[in-house]
């Protein structure tokens, strides 16, 4: 026993070690194991969440095939993705993450660029999770008590509404910031409860819903492409009131006419002929975002022993094995449509539940709720785990306004404190702006998955060319060994292909919004940040002792 945990201490110091190689001193808590370090990606993952609470986004757009088909064509090509970032999170395993990584492969402006980019990604995944939470426990809570979708709410209107569910937002996310506030130990202990939760959820829905079920369509059914709405109907609303359906931009409470369909000739008419491509890329939003916040495995480097091969083994399979239990999840959910009405389910506010009650006894289909959301809760509460540490990494250095209160670390629990409360407060508010949970999810994987291909292609960059840092057997003992630059440019193609099509409308905010955020980046960046921030400064012996004695 006593020769066991010497093993372990003798690994944490020599990932102290390695960390101070890269210049940063070891404040936080290292305590997280291999199985940890993946449980938090997984956590994040939640296919008990993506894949559950755009069920109906995807079904109304592509029909079934969109699960049978498009669930496994976007798992292999998010496995690139993550394998790519695997090997640059076993070459400089800290808490900056992507942020480090562009650094030492790009130079700081890509560092700037790339932490910006994952910030905003976090907090807009991290909204999107517990908006999602939210939006759950108010439709389990009606169906259980059977109050109608449109009861009244004093002061939000019903029990449907944004602001509604916006209010329980912020409820939900209060345990989930004291519980981070309180210590990386209670963390780990709840992303490892999360692993079983989610297979153990997976596995019993799919065996209530098969066995139990009251509902099984034929198998040819699974490969229907039958849109129960066309792109141009989700893309539309009435400007005036008791008017007919137009092309419009939702912001927040207000409908606008569509600006991209008058600057772009032919797009009306494309979104009208409803192509089976196009409806089929549309609808991959569903898994797509489902497979957003893996990259926590990196941000928590260190905080986990052995970094160098357990975040990049974390990174990659949290999505290999959400791919296979995502895929079982949607399998058995499309086969259980009842009376294979597509059009009926995915016009349901919450599509999965009624797939649920429909088909099982009212005290199973409250289980399956329940199972629902409390993965909701533990996504929510890993996700504002990894957003925070991303934020206190890229304050560590300096690299955004108020960095002085955000990088503070609690001497007593030696958790980000700062960063935690600020960010949660950052994700309630964004869904303020976008009043739409498909408009906060496509802006949170464009973000993120810009975040992810810089390091990538820096990292590709230099491979070719032969200059600068690059991924090497030498230099991560997790690569990808030859097959690396192919692995590499698939999945910058694939980020390429999505930052496109998840801007596209019934997603038209997200398009202005990032361009936006680009803008005012770009201006930040040329007036200020340009002349003030340095990146990463490795720090002499002497400061990195004096940071470690600030924690004991």
């Amino acid at each position: 026993m006593g020769k066991g945990k010497r093993s372990r201490e003798d690994l944490a110091r020599q990932d102290e070690e390695d960390l101070r190689r890269l210049g940063y001193a070891q404040k936080l808590l290292r305590e997280m194991g291999g199985f940890s370090n993946f449980a938090l990606s997984f956590s994040i993952i939640s296919i008990l969440t993506g894949a559950v609470l755009l069920y109906g986004y995807g079904l109304k757009l592509g029909g079934p095939a969109i699960n049978t088909v498009g669930w496994p064509v976007v798992s292999l090509f998010t496995l690139a993705v993550a394998a790519s970032m695997g090997e640059l999170a076993s070459a400089y395993p800290t808490a900056g993450g992507l942020y480090f990584w562009a650094f030492r492969l790009g130079g700081r402006g890509w560092a700037w660029a790339t932490a910006w980019l994952n910030m905003i990604g976090q907090v807009t995944v991290t909204a999107g999770v517990n908006v999602a939470a939210a939006i759950y426990a108010i439709g389990a809570i009606t169906r259980v008590l059977g109050i109608p979708p449109d009861a009244p709410v004093p002061v939000f209107g019903t029990v449907t509404s944004w602001s509604f569910q916006l209010a329980v937002m912020a409820l939900i996310t209060l345990p989930m910031v004291l519980i981070n506030v309180f210590g990386i130990r209670l963390i780990a202990r709840l992303n490892q409860v999360s692993v079983v939760w989610h297979i153990g959820g997976v596995m019993l829905i799919a065996v209530l819903l098969a066995f139990f079920g009251k509902y099984h369509n034929e198998p040819s059914f699974l490969l229907r492409a039958e849109p129960a709405v066309s792109p141009l109907e989700a893309s539309s609303a009435q400007l005036v009131p008791g008017g007919p359906l137009e092309p419009a931009l939702a912001v927040g409470e207000a409908r606008l006419p569509s600006p991209l369909f008058r600057l772009v000739p032919g797009l009306l008419e494309l979104y009208r002929s409803s192509p089976l491509w196009l409806v089929f890329l549309l609808g991959m939003l569903q898994a797509q975002w489902t497979y957003t916040g893996y990259d926590a495995s990196a941000h928590v480097a260190e905080e986990t022993v052995m970094a160098r091969l357990n975040s990049a083994w974390g990174v990659f399979l949290a999505v290999a094995v959400s791919a296979v239990a995502g895929y079982v999840l949607l399998l058995v959910l499309t086969w259980c449509i009842p009376e294979g009405d597509v059009a009926r389910t995915a016009s349901d506010p919450y599509p999965v539940l009624f797939i649920a009650y429909e088909g099982l006894s009212h005290f199973w289909a409250t289980v399956v709720a329940v199972l629902i959301g409390g993965a909701m809760w533990l996504c929510g509460s890993a996700s504002i785990t990894s957003m925070a540490r991303m934020w206190y990494a890229f304050a560590r250095d300096d690299g955004m306004p108020g960095s002085g209160l955000i990088k503070r670390v609690s001497p007593r629990w030696r958790t980000p404190i700062g960063s935690i409360v600020i960010t949660a407060a950052l994700s309630i508010l964004v869904c303020v702006y976008a009043a739409a949970f498909s408009v906060v999810t496509s802006i949170s994987t464009i973000a993120l998955y810009l975040a992810y291909g810089i390091p990538i292609f820096l990292n590709l960059r230099n491979r070719l060319r032969g200059r600068g840092e690059w991924v090497t057997k030498e230099t991560a003992p997790w690569n990808l060994g030859r097959g690396a630059a192919v692995i590499n440019g698939v999945a910058l193609g694939w980020i390429a292909l999505i930052t496109v099509v998840f801007c596209l409308p019934p997603n038209e905010l997200t398009l202005w919004t990032m361009l936006g955020v680009g803008c005012v980046l770009a201006v930040y960046w040329a007036a200020y940040a340009r002349r003030r921030f340095t990146g990463p400064v490795a720090a002499d012996e002497v400061a990195l002792e004096a940071m470690e004695k600030e924690v004991g």
